[in-house]
């Protein structure tokens, strides 16, 4: 089962960029959702997740700065990136699971390709 994730980019500090995840109707409907990413020589981190009701949670880093959220008719979650610092630059990985593992920084079952984001100082 693959995730589709796309929308990241070369952008000056202060900009914003939109990561889109599409997934399998049956993965979306079922999973919580969440956004992860993972820096050059760091370990990879939660950034924000959301539940298929709604409920969400967000790194205390990017609180306040981004937005997660989902289009179930489309089955797509979203990474809506405002006011972006050199340290948000990472590769993006979108996941889908069990809230449990999604919510707490495990990650789920299913993996996006990644997605790299880069912002310039």
């Amino acid at each position: 089962v693959q995730l589709q994730a796309s929308g990241g980019g070369l952008v000056q500090a202060g900009g914003s960029l939109r990561l889109s995840c599409r997934a399998p109707r049956m993965v979306f409907r079922r999973n919580a959702m969440g956004w992860y990413r993972q820096a050059p020589g760091k370990r990879r981190e939660l950034v924000a997740a959301i539940t298929s009701g709604g409920s969400t949670n967000y790194a205390d880093s990017v609180k306040g700065r981004f937005t997660i959220s989902r289009d179930n008719a489309k089955n797509t979650v979203y990474l809506q990136t405002n006011s972006l610092k050199p340290e948000d630059s990472a590769v993006y990985y979108c996941t889908a699971g069990s809230l449990p593992n999604v919510f707490s920084g495990r990650g789920g079952d299913y993996w996006g390709q990644g997605t790299q984001v880069t912002v310039s100082s």
